[in-house]
Parts: structure tokens; sequence; C-alpha cells
């Protein structure tokens, strides 16, 4: 079904039945995405500061079929909030909903609108002495509606789950401008469908998240941080399942990091601190949150002392204060900008079955070398099988000389992945950079299920046209 692009004529006829200030000229920011490679088209923005007004715009593109682009925080990585190649749309920005509604220690639970950052909504928990466990390098700008659109992931991801596993309850605008007030704050509720779950990583294509009830975990009263040097991917393996005989939940990260990522550090972030002389071939970063009256430093000696008589470890470094913590943590949270700065012609956000892991590290480096000469930097959250996997031009090149490799690279890895029973996507979603990809990789039967669910909520095609499913 054609849509209809957010004229000035559409734009005056809205605009008259909101607040002043609520339908705007969309400024550029609007209109990118952090990887440069589309530019959105759009000419107005409309920023909701209530359910009611959200649900007044949705109904108004629906009736007139123009469709709507949901803003959070613009940190996407796969495209999914910007509409190069539609009618332009409408985007519904969140960022003037972001008011912490409710917190109730005492339940665990915090009820934060769509426009939230992700960090004032963690910091609101640790006031009421309580932890929301979400937390990913963009946690400065990203706003709660975008994270749970996508279903994110981030470094906690082992021990307390993906954002969809933190979230009780939604409360959301369907694509006919019908608002579903979902904000249970229940742990048990089996009344027929889950459309929590069903919005919660549809990116937008389902309807328009307005707030959620968010799960609250308590504070561990100790963490340690410490960083392993293992020999190679497999020993990584085995140690994080001595680790987990060990620690059981008390395991919150569990990060494999490359030499060449460390190396690309050295290369482009010359003010990041290593403890290394000589950077390893293979570390982990791991952190635990224990319970009171236990001790995380002395927990990650043990651990150490076992993996060494195990032979799977050959140094070790435990943080001895927070200040040497952050620098553990920074190698790992600013190991995506040195990648920007050094230039990936092929990124890729993956995920196979944990015993699975090395064998595609072992098996991914020499494919790629058939196609060409070229670096890779793996690095990721070991602990549940994400991993990011990115090809960079030999030193002194440019990812411009490879443009003409980087589908045949894309393909290599990806088809690793489907035979190995992986996902093309494991944190950043499909957006428009993987819809391609869906339909090669994804199962028929599902894939016919999710064209069959997007019809029926959203028959004229409004939801963020273009992401996730092709039109």
């Amino acid at each position: 079904m054609s849509l209809h692009p957010t004229d000035d004529r559409f734009a005056q006829t809205l605009a008259g039945q909101l607040p002043d200030g609520a339908l705007r000229r969309a400024e550029p920011r609007y209109l990118e995405e952090p990887r440069g490679r589309w530019k959105g088209t759009s000419q107005w923005v409309a920023l909701p500061r209530s359910v009611e007004e959200a649900a007044i715009i949705i109904r108004a593109c629906n009736a007139a079929r123009v469709g709507v682009l949901p803003f959070g925080g613009g940190t996407g990585l796969v495209g999914g909030q910007v509409s190069p190649d539609t009618p332009a749309p409408l985007i519904v920005s969140m960022e003037r909903m972001a008011a912490i509604r409710a917190v109730l220690p005492d339940e665990n639970v915090l009820v934060a609108e769509a426009g939230a950052v992700l960090a004032d909504v963690q910091q609101a928990a640790l006031d009421a002495g309580r932890l929301f466990a979400l937390s990913l390098a963009s946690e400065g700008t990203a706003r709660i509606g975008g994270l749970l659109a996508t279903n994110a992931g981030g470094v906690n991801v082992l021990r307390y789950g993906n954002a969809r596993d933190q979230v009780l309850g939604l409360e959301a605008v369907l694509p006919d401008g019908s608002v579903w007030n979902g904000l249970k704050r229940l742990r048990k509720d089996n009344t027929g469908y889950d459309l929590r779950h069903l919005l919660i990583g549809a990116e937008g294509t389902l309807g328009l998240i307005t707030a959620a009830t968010l799960k609250l975990s308590a504070i561990p009263a100790a963490s340690g941080t410490a960083l392993f040097t293992v020999a190679r991917p497999k020993a990584a393996l085995a140690l994080l399942a001595l680790a987990r005989g060990q620690l059981g939940e008390g395991i919150s990260a569990f990060e494999l990091i490359s030499r060449q990522g460390l190396a690309f550090q050295r290369e482009t972030l010359p003010d990041l601190r290593h403890p290394w002389e000589s950077p390893p071939e293979w570390c982990v970063l791991i952190e635990l949150g224990l319970a009171r009256g236990l001790d995380p430093a002395g927990a990650l000696e043990t651990l150490f002392e076992a993996g060494l008589e195990a032979g799977l470890v050959s140094d070790g470094i435990v943080a001895q204060s927070e200040q040497q913590r952050q620098d553990f943590w920074a190698i790992r949270e600013r190991m995506p900008e040195a990648n920007r700065l050094v230039g990936a012609i092929s990124s890729h956000d993956i995920s196979v079955p944990l015993s699975l892991v090395p064998e595609f590290i072992d098996r991914g480096g020499p494919m790629i070398a058939t196609i060409g000469d070229f670096r890779i930097n793996c690095f990721g959250h070991l602990g549940d099988g994400n991993l990011h996997y990115n090809v960079f031009p030999l030193r002194g090149g440019s990812k411009h000389d490879h443009a003409h490799q980087r589908d045949d690279i894309k393909r290599a890895v990806h088809d690793l992945v489907h035979e190995m029973g992986g996902s093309v996507s494991a944190e950043h979603g499909i957006g428009r950079l993987k819809t391609g990809d869906l339909e090669r990789y994804g199962d028929p039967a599902k894939l016919a299920a999710m064209r069959a669910i997007k019809a029926a909520l959203d028959p004229n095609g409004i939801m963020n046209p273009g992401a996730v499913l092709r039109r």
C-alpha cells in the first residue's frame, strides 16, 4: 500500500491538533546515523510530551497514510532511525517524554518514559538503592524506547539478560492510534498473548513505545574486576565454565578481547591506559558482583590460580582500585571508538552457540584470507556467544580501497554464522541494513508469521516503513 510524504499541508493540519512547539522542522541530527551510510529525507519532526499527544500524532498519520519514524537517541547501528528511500515520513522523537514516573524499590520496579536516557534511569535506580542492569557504551545518549525497540544487549547479558528480560510492562501507541495501557508491575500475568514481547525488538514497526515498567535488582555488595591473559578463545571458554562452577551467578560480565583490538587502541587512542608492556594475543575482562561478606578480589585470585593450574591462563591482573577498574573497562568500552578511527571494511554483530565460538574464530580468519589480506578485530560478550567480528584493511590502507569486497566479506561471515546455527544480528537489530540478510537466512515460517502480524496490526504500513521487513 502506497504512503504519502509528510508535506507542509499535512504538517499544518497536524500542528493545529497539538500544543505549540510539538511540531517543527527536522534538524540535521534527526536525519543522520552513526555510520553515515544513510541520510534521512524527513522534513518534519513531532515531539509529544504525553501519550495522549503521541496518540493524536499516530492517529493522524494512519488516517493520512503518512509514514512514522520513531526516534530515540539516534545511536542505532543498522539504520532503523532514518528513512532514505520511502516517502518522507514524520519523525516522532521521544526526547520530551523523558520522565521517571515512579521508583518502587520495595518492588524492584522503576517506571520510565521512552525518552529517558539510559544513564538517567541507571542513576534513578542507584538513588533508590537499586540497580538497573542494562549497560552499554552509548548509555549516555541511548533512550529507553529505542533500547527496548531493538532489544539491546550490552555487557551484563550474562547475568541479567537482554533488554526484554528487564521489562515487566509497556505503554504504547498502536498503529491505529489506540493506546495500550500495559504498564503492569506483575511478575506473573498469563492473560493471553504477551504484547510486551511482541513490541520489544520490533524496532518501531508495530507501535510506538511511550513508557516501560522496568525491573530493578539489588546492587552487589562487593564487586571485582580482572584481566586474565589466555592463549586462545578455546581456553577463554573453558575459563568461563570454570568461573561458573566456582562463582555461579556472581559473574556479571565476561568479555573477550583480541590483540588486534588492543593494537588498534594503541594506534588511535594514545591516552588509553593499558596494563601490559606488550598486549596479549587474547584476554578476558571479568566482572564479579557478590553478596555481602564475600570477597571478589579473593574470588578472582582463586579463579586465576585454578585457571593457571588447568593451563587456561598465563597472566592476570586484579583491579586494586576503582580507578584501575575504570581503566580496565575503558579498554573494552572504547573498542568501538578505535574501530571507527581505523575504519572497518565490514562490521558484523553476530552470535553462535557458545561451544562453537572458538571454532567460528578459528575458521573465520582463513575464510576471510581467501578474499584478501585484512586485519580482523574479534571481540565481544563471550558469556552469551555474541561477537563483534570486524574486518579492516592492512595498516596504511583505507576501507574505501576495499569497498568492492565488502559484500563478499559480509556474505562469507554470515554464511558461516548460519551454517553454525547462529544469528546474523545478535544485539543491534535488523533496521534497514539487514533486511536482505533476514530474508536470506530467516526461517520461512517465521518470516511469514512476521509479515502476517505486521499486516494485522499495521495494515497501512505506516510504522517505520522499510525497517525489519522490506516494503
